[in-house]
């Protein structure tokens, strides 16, 4: 049972750390502006990230897509990594790290946003989406943990969770990525 406590105080104590970090708060700020002008220009929000990381990008993206507290339009959002065939195929002809950057390449538009999920901020993929997403006009979210790592660089708006332990940034990531799913749809659908 102490164990069980300790793993919770220690998600506590991060987020503790989120809600004294002022300028992280703004960073999600900016994120929510970002992605409301967005949406409101006819753009769209994609989102990638590998492993758990996948998981709460597809979550989010599904927050838009589908609904979050309203019962409102879809909103034009998608997790790039939900097309297998597409994901293998790149992959096994060019090279993992370009899965996403050549999805970006074809799909991208300016005034589209991506959001980019990774705990080091040192994925391959995630970066060099980042590098085709800013080629393209689209402003980069990049959800990291505390150093941002080489994303930091690519980024326009980072949200850094301050924390080196992957669960509890992930769990931070999830709770941030709800709280700009929130005030964007309020934002839009008052």
């Amino acid at each position: 049972m102490n164990n069980i406590k300790e793993l919770i105080a220690a998600s506590i104590a991060v987020k503790q750390q989120v809600l004294e970090n002022e300028e992280l708060q703004a960073a999600v700020q900016t994120s929510v502006d970002a992605i409301t002008t967005a949406f409101r220009n006819g753009n769209k929000v994609l989102f990638c990230g590998n492993g758990g990381s996948a998981a709460d990008a597809q979550h989010l993206a599904a927050e838009f897509s589908g609904r979050f507290y309203k019962d409102r339009p879809a909103l034009p959002a998608e997790a790039l990594h939900c097309n297998t065939s597409y994901l293998t195929a790149v992959a096994n002809d060019y090279s993992y790290d370009v899965i996403y950057a050549r999805l970006i390449e074809g799909t991208g538009n300016p005034g589209d946003v991506l959001l980019g999920f990774s705990t080091s901020g040192n994925s391959a993929n995630i970066v060099k989406a980042f590098e085709a997403a800013r080629a393209k006009g689209m402003t980069t979210i990049g959800f990291t943990g505390s150093t941002g790592g080489i994303m930091k660089a690519y980024s326009h708006v980072l949200l850094n969770v301050p924390s080196n332990d992957t669960p509890r940034i992930q769990e931070c990531h999830i709770l941030l990525g709800h709280i700009i799913c929130q005030l964007v749809e309020e934002n839009l659908f008052n």
